[in-house]
């Protein structure tokens, strides 16, 4: 019977976990902190530690880092439990060795599924090495462990496709009036892909990628897609964010995007000094105006995407293009400053020629938020 070490310091959700996982068939160790976690686990050896992030004495990432450090427990499989507000933390605890997290609250089906899926690798590994490791496995394991990092970003982006999904049925597609369109693009991503290994470079841009899914997240965006090199997000009004209009949540959303380009500078500069890597810029967009989110089915896959679409959405990512040439990291069409007018500061001002417009756009560099 497998044995598994539950980690939590709230009653409710410990006693959820475990009666899940018991009637599974496992056997559950449950500690209120990460400490007594930690000496259950040096006891008992166990086949599967589920730990949440904020605890008392110890946490999630500290019991975590302490576990990864001991030859003993070192290989036993980690699934942390995270909310939305914590995914900072969460990304922390993947880099630092967990192999999987479930968000709160909990759904018992996803927490049977990844339970499993933890102890049936588990069991593998332990058959791996029973057989003869020659240089066909050593080069599977290695293969394994960059399709992890895959199937955590897919499993991420599914999370947050979920979590903007609304009620309607599938194939009706949503027509908003009024919304805001951001585009950021990465100005300097040929230079780096010629200068940086795949390896290094995939590091790079799912460093910034990443923080900026979090961020169009946290201002409330309604759908976020890729888009060639760039990212692509639509800010709608919603009865949870009344009190701040779409525009200003995406000029916010724009600048949280401006720092975290910056943070990657500064890690550019601190692990490859000797390279004279360009400077990790972005260029940002900001257009308001009608766009509809239609509802295609994938007939290859069976799953439904959502594609923005629209006269706003394209003219972006020229207004993007555009802009970049007059050296603005970050462009707001007047549709969008009108309406957040005295919320923040802008630079210079111009009419701008999009491609394939009759008429240039009149837009603004947007610089902060007003004090």
């Amino acid at each position: 019977m497998p044995l598994i070490v539950l980690m939590e310091d709230d009653d409710a959700t410990r006693t959820l976990v475990s009666s899940v996982l018991q009637k599974c068939g496992y056997e559950v160790l449950s500690a209120g902190n990460g400490a007594d976690g930690l000496a259950l686990a040096r006891q008992h050896k166990p086949d599967l530690v589920i730990s949440d992030i904020q605890m008392p004495v110890m946490d999630g990432l500290a019991m975590l880092q302490i576990l990864r450090a001991e030859p003993a427990l070192s290989s036993v499989p980690v699934i942390l439990l995270t909310s939305l507000q914590e995914r900072a933390h969460m990304r922390v605890g993947m880099t630092s060795g967990a192999d999987d997290y479930i968000t709160k609250p909990l759904r018992p089906g996803e927490l049977r599924e990844a339970a499993a899926a933890q102890l049936n690798r588990r069991e593998m590994r332990a058959a791996t090495q029973d057989c003869a490791v020659d240089a066909a496995v050593s080069w599977a394991l290695e293969e394994q462990k960059h399709q992890l990092g895959h199937l955590y970003k897919k499993k991420f982006d599914a999370q947050l496709d979920q979590d903007w999904s609304d009620a309607k049925g599938a194939g009706e597609d949503e027509k908003f009036a009024n919304a805001t369109v951001l585009f950021v693009d990465v100005l300097s991503y040929s230079t780096l892909a010629d200068k940086l290994t795949n390896d290094d470079l995939s590091d790079v841009v799912r460093s910034f990628y990443n923080n900026a899914a979090d961020t169009v997240h946290l201002f409330g965006a309604r759908h976020l897609q890729f888009a060639g090199d760039g990212l692509l997000a639509v800010f709608v009004d919603s009865t949870d964010t009344l009190s701040v209009n779409h525009g200003l949540r995406a000029a916010r959303a724009a600048l949280g995007l401006v720092d975290a380009a910056k943070r990657v500078q500064n890690y550019l500069q601190s692990n490859f000094p000797s390279q004279s890597l360009p400077a990790f810029g972005v260029g940002i967009a900001l257009h308001s105006g009608p766009v509809t989110l239609a509802k295609l089915r994938d007939s290859l896959h069976d799953e439904l995407r959502i594609l923005p679409v629209g006269a706003v959405v394209n003219a972006t990512v020229l207004l993007q293009k555009q802009a970049r040439k007059a050296g603005w990291t970050v462009v707001a069409s007047m549709p969008v400053l009108r309406g957040i007018t005295g919320a923040v500061n802008t630079g210079s001002r111009a009419l701008l020629s999009l491609p394939g417009r009759s008429r240039p756009m009149d837009a603004a560099e947007l610089l902060s938020l007003a004090a």
